[in-house]
């Protein structure tokens, strides 16, 4: 009976455009999983700021660190880091790109930050409507400032998107949360979320735990500059 059930339902996770009996777009939910398995990347907005960190995971030796990019320079105050298949993510973050600076050029002014995560998100949802496509299998968290406003919104693969005080995605997502949700604080400066986060990451990596495998960035109100933080600022 089970094995006739799994038959049945096999012929749904084909396309992304068919519903099974029960309402749910397959292919959508396995992009969500891929989601699960990518490496573990968080955002915090802060009282005069907003910061991303992420972990990059090097399972190679030989790998040269640098080259390993988990976090994304979108606009002057845009920053953005992803989880899932880096190459999707790669390519929506592009398109990002692209749009902040036809918006700079057309109407002489920052974008804001939710008009551009809206923007990316159509295109995700675009790609679990139309046949001969597969959705794209990444979460984005996007972080800037809008005039005086941090602002953190969190991209799902459906389209989706939330605007969060703190976040994560990725394989330890649930247990960064959990973090979050415990020492998170509304008046917290900037400096005080980049400890936060990489206390948050040091805790769920336990002993896997290592400075070259932290890529983080930050955005200040005061300046509306994404700036990296340089290896010697996470270590101190």
């Amino acid at each position: 009976m089970q094995q006739s059930m799994a038959h049945q339902m096999m012929g749904y996770d084909r396309t992304s455009t068919m519903f099974s009996p029960d309402g749910r777009l397959l292919q959508v939910e396995y992009a969500k999983k891929t989601v699960k398995q990518g490496t573990s990347a968080l955002g915090i907005a802060c009282k005069d700021g907003v910061v991303l960190m992420a972990d990059k995971r090097i399972v190679d030796p030989l790998v040269v660190p640098k080259s390993i990019e988990k976090i994304y320079h979108v606009d002057d105050h845009i920053g953005a880091t992803a989880s899932g298949i880096l190459s999707d993510g790669r390519i929506l973050i592009e398109k990002a790109q692209l749009i902040a600076q036809q918006h700079k050029v057309t109407y002489d002014s920052p974008i804001d930050v939710s008009m551009l995560t809206k923007e990316i998100c159509d295109m995700k949802q675009a790609f679990t409507q139309y046949g001969g496509a597969r959705p794209f299998g990444v979460s984005i968290l996007f972080a800037g400032v809008n005039g005086t406003e941090a602002q953190l919104f969190a991209t799902e693969p459906t389209g989706i998107y939330f605007e969060f005080k703190a976040t994560a995605i990725g394989e330890a997502e649930q247990e960064l949360k959990d973090i979050l949700a415990k020492e998170y604080k509304d008046n917290m400066s900037v400096d005080e979320g980049i400890k936060l986060a990489v206390r948050s990451l040091k805790k769920v990596l336990g002993k896997e735990f290592d400075i070259n495998r932290l890529e983080g960035a930050y955005i200040k109100t005061s300046d509306k500059q994404f700036t990296r933080l340089k290896k010697e600022d996470i270590k101190a």
